[in-house]
């Protein structure tokens, strides 16, 4: 069973393997580089964010989404990108702006494409494999243990949400 957009799809037995997430790095807000590797084994939920945007007080619930849950685990990746342009100029400003307005402790790359020909090499594999673009900011997508993709949400659904939450709680079993 995959789930795409918050809607469960059945996937018969003889779909080809999806391919797993490249290791392809993202630049860090923080400095340095981090990938998908670094968290071989966990679940990982991956959101393209924005600080200009309506959705903006989603990062308050990706934050608590990552404190109630990375000790079992998940790993929640901030992408912040400025494909819709709602984003600030820089991503020190983004840093400034998530610690200040929402204490962010969680993985966050620099400012990164997610859509089009230049989007992450990540953003392309979610594209090519899974079908996801993200349509707006704060599109969401959990990718397993194991890479594969099994869900996708747009950008209503709040992080804490029931079908997020029972997500992230199936994938961390």
């Amino acid at each position: 069973m995959k789930v795409l957009a918050g809607l469960a799809v059945s996937i018969g037995m003889a779909s080809a393997a999806v391919a797993a997430p490249p290791a392809a790095p993202f630049v860090s807000i923080d400095g340095g580089e981090m990938s998908l590797a670094d968290w071989a084994g966990k679940p990982v939920l991956v959101v393209n964010t924005a600080s200009m945007c309506g959705y903006t007080p989603q990062y308050e619930g990706l934050q608590t989404l990552y404190d109630t849950y990375r000790d079992q685990g998940l790993v929640v990746l901030a992408v912040p990108s400025d494909d819709f342009q709602q984003e600030l100029a820089s991503g020190a400003e983004v840093k400034e702006f998530c610690a200040i307005n929402y204490d962010i402790t969680l993985p966050m790359t620099d400012i990164t494409h997610v859509k089009g020909t230049q989007a992450h090499p990540v953003y392309a594999w979610l594209r090519d494999e899974a079908g996801f673009v993200p349509s707006w900011n704060f599109n969401k997508v959990l990718i397993g243990r194991d890479g594969a993709v099994l869900g996708s949400w747009p950008s209503g659904p709040a992080p804490m949400s029931p079908q997020i939450v029972g997500a992230v709680e199936a994938a961390l079993k």
